[in-house]
């Protein structure tokens, strides 16, 4: 049996529809603030928070092979406000979920990190030998998680696999699965929200020395994510050692590009009137995947136009 910590939320719900399908058993370990009983239905849910330990007793009785850890607070700016919600969850909550895990013998862990762990780019595109010194409290978090992992295979052999996203986007093809936080922090989502007439769009970039002056970032498709973690999955389960490896599609496209694709799919024009600036944020990264593709065998499917027109056509569904 998988446990899924999250599978109510985002990337978690693609992953467990995945599992399910490739012939897993699956048990959701989420605590519904940020995920959906929508998304889950009649899937296997312990409801539980990473930051009471004794939530995690509700799944003794389960007979557990790996951990996919999604459950954690990604938001860059939020994470700059308010620090103290990302170190509690994000940090206190995955180290009580490897202490418990640990305890159990539970030896095969997939961890959702991010690129944001590398910082400012020294070079690109990032791959994974590049420093990691990351410029947010969330970036922070993440790499400090890394590290707990690697002490944990020290004391109690248990073996990783760290997927450093870029940035996710897009919705399931059959569009019963997609994007949906509350509130809403995410670009692509906020841009197909305002395209809609849904809510009121405004830029929240800092301007950054690129040249359209709006960050570059590397856009990757759920469910190219989704294969990773299958692949990270059936790695460890067959006696694989621990590995790091980025996830993205070695393309950075700007702020102001996604917008410009987000017009063009839904047919409308975009406010340019600027919001708060969001902060903490580098000017442009983009990744090899060069690492995973030959240790693998993954590589990105879908492009921009995919991400934008499966996330349109889910927030018009």
């Amino acid at each position: 049996m998988i446990l899924v910590t999250g599978g109510a939320g985002y990337i978690g719900s693609h992953t467990v529809k995945a599992l399910k399908e490739g012939g897993f058993e699956v048990v959701i370990f989420d605590n519904l603030e940020q995920g959906h009983k929508e998304f889950i239905k009649n899937d296997l849910l312990v409801k539980g928070d990473l930051r009471n330990p004794a939530d995690f007793l509700k799944l003794d009785n389960f007979n557990i092979d790996a951990c996919l850890h999604f459950a954690s607070f990604t938001a860059v700016g939020e994470s700059v406000k308010n620090p103290g919600k990302y170190y509690g969850n994000n940090l206190v909550g995955s180290f009580n979920l490897i202490n418990y895990l640990a305890g159990r013998n539970i030896n095969k862990f997939i961890l959702s990190s991010t690129s944001e762990v590398y910082g400012d780019a020294q070079y690109l595109p990032l791959d994974e030998d590049h420093s990691v010194n990351p410029t947010n409290p969330y970036g922070i978090t993440k790499m400090m998680v890394e590290k707990i992992l690697g002490s944990f295979e020290t004391s109690h052999n248990l073996r990783s696999v760290i997927l450093r996203y870029f940035n996710a986007g897009g919705a399931s093809f059959d569009l019963t699965l997609g994007e949906w936080h509350e509130p809403e922090m995410h670009l692509i989502p906020n841009a197909i929200l305002g395209a809609l007439g849904k809510k009121e769009f405004k830029l929240t970039y800092s301007k950054v020395d690129t040249p359209d002056g709006s960050p570059i970032r590397d856009f990757v498709h759920v469910e190219d994510l989704v294969t990773a973690h299958i692949l990270s999955l059936r790695h460890l389960l067959s006696g694989g050692n621990s590995k790091i490896y980025n996830l993205g599609t070695g393309k950075g496209y700007s702020v102001l590009e996604i917008i410009k694709e987000v017009e063009r799919v839904a047919g409308a024009t975009l406010s340019k009137e600027r919001g708060e600036t969001r902060l903490g944020e580098p000017a442009q990264k983009y990744a090899s995947y060069q690492k995973i593709k030959g240790e693998l065998g993954w590589e990105p499917k879908y492009g921009l136009k995919e991400i934008i027109e499966t996330a349109y056509n889910w927030h018009k569904k």
